[in-house]
């Protein structure tokens, strides 16, 4: 498996699909550690405050600029297939479905 980034992560996104907040998202995530992705998020641009428990919500302008840098464009499911593999998913608390954050 080729390993593009500092530290060997494997960086993946899946693709601009997600509306809201009048713009359409991705979502980065790491296949390795956090410390990994937000190093790669702080190079693409994305501010701290896109980072959402186990992944960053990426707009859909600076999806060119992280496939770019070395993200590897996969499907939704295997996103969350990879992530969950890797240890690192983190689901929403109980009893907060529904509650938008920001």
């Amino acid at each position: 498996m080729d390993r593009d980034s500092p530290g060997g992560a494997l960086i993946l996104i899946d693709p601009p699909l997600w509306p809201a907040r009048g713009r359409v998202w991705s979502h980065m995530v790491s296949d390795e550690s956090f410390a990994e992705l937000h190093a790669f998020a702080e190079r693409v641009g994305l501010p701290p405050r896109a980072f959402e428990r186990d992944h960053y919500d990426v707009p859909e302008e600076l999806y060119a600029k992280a496939v770019a840098l070395g993200a590897h464009e996969v499907g939704c499911q295997e996103l969350l297939l990879r992530l969950t593999r890797a240890g690192l998913r983190r689901r929403k608390a109980a009893g907060r479905r529904g509650e938008v954050r920001r």
